[in-house]
C-alpha cells in the first residue's frame, strides 16, 4: 500500500479546547459583584447629598411660615384678681352676754330685719328693771320735795308780810327765803336725776333690744363667727357672729401693674375667666381703680375694681380670675402673627413695619405692611398683604424650636 509522509510545511488547524465547567463560573462571578457596585453607588450618592450642603457657596435656611387669616383681634389688659362680694356685712353685737341661740346657717339666704341671732336676755331684763325702780324712787322723792317747796315758798310770803308790820324780825325773813331757794334746788336737784335716770332706762331697753339680732341687708350667710352658748363682750370690740353678703353682683378685685394701670379708665368694658370655666367669659365694666397701691417685693401693684351680674350664683367669694380689659378691638380683619413683624426705618427716617413672605416660585421678599391693632400675639393688618399670604416667622433653630411647639397652621420650608 503506498504510504504518505506528511511534509514538515503542512499546517494543522487548531482547535479549542472546552472545559465544561467554564462558562456557569464566569456568570456566577458576574452575578456576585452587580450587589456590591450597586451598594457603592448608594453609599458615594449619600455621602455626596450629606456633605453637598457644606460643599456649596451658600447655606441652606429653614423657615417656619405662617398664613395670613381673617378673624377678630382684641388688644387687652391682663391681669390676675379675685371675686369678691360687691357688698358685705358683719352682723354682730352690740351687747355683752351668752349666745343663746343662732338661728341661720351658712349657705342660707336672708331678708332684711329678719331675727338671726339673740343673747340671754335676762341680765338686760334685770337691768331694766333696776333703772326702772330708781327712777320710780326719784318721782317720789321728787313729789316730796315738790310739797316741801310749797310750804317753803308760803312761809317766805308770809315772814315777808309780818316784816312789814313789825312782827318778825328781818333774820326770821332770811331765814325763810334761804329755806325756800333750798327747797327749789332740791326739786331742781331731783328732776335733774330723773333725766338722768331715765336716759339709763331708755339705754337699758335698747339694749334689752339689742339682744335680738338682726340682719340689716339682704344677702347671703356667707360665714359663721361665733357658735351657740359663747359668751360675747362688746365692751371692748363688736363681736362678728355671722357675715352677710350681697352676691346676686359680684366685684373682681384685679392687681394691674404699673406699667398698664395707665392705659385703664373707668367705664371701659373687660371680662374674666374663671380657672374651673377657662372658656366661659364673664363681662363686667371697670367701676374703680384704688390710687393706693399694694407694693410687695418692690412690684407695684394698683387693685382695679369692676363688677359683674351673678344671677346664677355660679360666681363665688374669693375665685380667682384672669382678668381682660379691652383697650381696642377689631373683627373681621385680616391677621398675622407678630413674631412675623420687623421694624426699620423707611426712605423718610420713619419706622416702618415689615414681613418676609414666600413668593410664588419659593423664594422671598420684604414688603412694607400698615399695622392696626396688636397683641402680643396677633397683629392686625390694613394694608400690604392678602388672605393666604405665607409670612416668615423664624428661621432655623427658631422654627425647629417653634415648630415643636406644636403650632399646625405652621409649615416648615428648606431653601438652598
Amino acid at each position: 500500500m503506498p504510504h504518505t509522509t506528511p511534509q514538515p510545511n503542512d499546517k494543522k488547524p487548531a482547535q479549542a479546547t472546552m472545559f465544561p465547567g467554564s462558562m456557569t463560573t464566569r456568570r456566577k462571578r458576574r452575578r456576585r459583584i452587580w450587589p456590591w457596585l450597586a451598594l457603592a453607588v448608594v453609599l458615594a450618592a449619600g455621602i455626596g447629598l450629606a456633605l453637598s450642603p457644606r460643599m456649596g457657596n451658600e447655606p441652606s435656611a429653614t423657615y417656619l411660615t405662617e398664613p395670613v387669616t381673617r378673624g377678630d383681634i382684641e388688644n387687652a389688659v391682663t391681669a390676675v384678681g379675685k371675686l369678691k362680694p360687691v357688698k358685705d356685712v358683719n352682723v354682730g353685737a352690740q351687747v355683752s352676754g351668752q349666745l343663746k341661740s343662732v338661728l341661720v346657717e351658712v349657705g342660707d339666704k336672708v331678708k332684711q330685719n329678719q331675727l338671726i341671732a339673740e343673747i340671754d336676755p335676762r341680765s338686760i331684763e334685770t337691768k331694766v328693771a333696776i333703772s326702772s325702780a330708781e327712777l320710780d324712787n326719784l318721782k317720789a322723792q321728787l313729789q316730796s320735795k315738790q310739797a316741801q317747796l310749797v310750804l317753803k315758798r308760803a312761809n317766805a310770803a308770809r315772814q315777808k308780810a309780818l316784816l312789814a308790820t313789825r312782827g318778825v324780825s328781818q333774820a326770821t325773813v332770811d331765814q325763810a327765803v334761804a329755806d325756800l331757794a333750798a327747797a327749789e334746788a332740791d326739786v331742781k336737784g331731783l328732776q335733774a336725776q330723773i333725766s338722768k335716770q331715765e336716759a339709763q332706762l331708755a339705754g337699758d331697753k335698747v339694749d334689752l333690744g339689742y339682744a335680738k339680732i338682726y340682719t340689716p341687708m339682704d344677702g347671703t350667710v356667707v360665714d359663721q363667727s361665733a357658735k351657740e352658748g359663747e359668751t360675747l363682750n362688746a365692751n371692748q370690740s363688736t363681736p362678728t357672729i355671722v357675715t352677710v353678703a350681697d352676691l346676686s353682683t359680684m366685684t373682681v378685685e384685679a392687681q394691674v401693674s404699673e406699667a398698664d394701670v395707665g392705659k385703664l379708665r373707668v367705664g371701659m368694658p373687660g371680662y374674666f375667666t374663671l380657672l374651673g370655666q377657662p372658656g366661659k367669659r364673664f363681662t363686667g365694666t371697670l367701676r374703680q381703680i384704688k390710687p393706693k397701691p399694694d407694693t410687695t417685693n418692690n412690684v407695684v401693684l394698683y387693685y382695679a375694681l369692676f363688677d359683674a351680674p351673678n344671677p346664677d350664683g355660679e360666681l363665688m367669694v374669693d375665685m380667682s380670675a384672669q382678668v381682660y380689659f379691652v383697650i381696642g378691638e377689631a373683627r373681621n380683619v385680616l391677621l398675622v402673627p407678630t413674631a412675623a413683624l420687623s421694624t426699620r426705618p423707611g426712605p423718610d427716617g420713619k419706622p416702618q413695619t415689615t414681613v418676609k413672605v414666600v413668593s410664588a416660585l419659593g423664594g422671598t421678599e420684604e414688603r412694607v405692611v400698615e399695622i392696626g391693632l396688636r397683641n402680643r400675639v396677633q397683629a392686625e393688618v390694613k394694608s400690604g398683604l392678602k388672605e393666604g399670604d405665607r409670612v416668615i416667622v423664624t428661621t432655623d433653630a427658631g422654627a425647629a424650636a417653634r415648630g415643636q411647639g406644636g403650632n399646625s397652621r405652621g409649615m416648615r420650608m428648606r431653601m438652598f
